[in-house]
């Protein structure tokens, strides 16, 4: 029935997917120099904390029960997935701090291979309860075309520049996809695993791994990456790197079928 309800989530935007809180894509926001986003309107997004209160990846809820987030971001037993989140520093949000069930980790992830299949999924200890500021995102499709040059949106709670400190609000950035041979042309080792966007003057950065990539279909905001790797200077002029959902779409589904 997991597997139903995602495939379906069209007929839940509003519902249980998309957000109930519209955000601001007037101007083309980012995550390097630190554009905040508007409260609660990714209410898919989530972050991961270690015992300790680090903060260290960002992720994102596909339904009430399952988180996708990058398979480099390791996720272990002692960690904590907190949704519903907008200031990190603050005491007073009503934030839901989940424990993690089982962690997937997809069987070809090759570090060694520049991150290919970068891609994990944790199912929660317990369901996410729903609400204005926690939905899930719709899951592209294997059969989607993501075309390079349409604009798409990143968030997460990383550094703001490439020697500053982790974002205590949550950051959006405005990206267009690239296309994998024009993001060849900045150096980079692609495959068809995965997808490129910005070097457009924006960027993800350290500690927004994991974390969605999102671009409109049909009118609802649909999870097309996961922040995969980048520059280790977090250029703003060279592209990011993302796990491409469409190409891992069917991992996803048999994993979450069979658990």
């Amino acid at each position: 029935m997991v597997f139903l309800w995602i495939l379906s989530c069209f007929a839940f935007a509003g519902d249980a997917y998309g957000s109930a809180i519209p955000p601001d894509i007037s101007g083309y926001s980012d995550i390097v120099n630190g554009e905040e986003a508007k409260p609660h309107s990714w209410p898919w997004q989530v972050y991961l904390q270690k015992s300790s209160g680090f903060h260290f990846c960002g992720g994102s809820l596909i339904n009430q029960n399952w988180v996708v987030t990058a398979a480099h971001c390791s996720v272990r037993w002692s960690i904590r997935v907190v949704l519903g989140a907008h200031d990190r520093s603050s005491s007073t949000e009503d934030v839901q701090v989940m424990s993690v069930g089982k962690v997937f980790t997809h069987p070809e992830y090759n570090k060694t291979r520049r991150f290919n299949n970068d891609i994990q999924l944790i199912k929660l200890a317990s369901p996410a309860q729903i609400n204005r500021h926690v939905s899930a995102v719709c899951v592209a499709e294997t059969r989607d075309n993501v075309p390079a040059g349409i604009m798409c949106m990143t968030t997460g709670w990383g550094r703001t520049s490439s020697n500053g400190n982790p974002a205590t609000r949550l950051q959006q950035a405005a990206l267009p996809l690239l296309s994998n041979s024009q993001c060849r042309r900045f150096n980079f080792s692609i495959t068809s695993k995965m997808i490129c966007a910005g070097a457009n003057g924006t960027s993800s950065c350290r500690g927004d791994s994991g974390g969605p990539l999102v671009c409109q279909k049909a009118g609802a905001w649909t999870l097309v990456g996961v922040v995969s790797f980048g520059r280790a200077s977090c250029d703003s002029m060279s592209p990011g790197v993302y796990a491409r959902v469409t190409a891992l779409r069917a991992w996803i589904d048999r994993t979450i079928a069979a658990n």
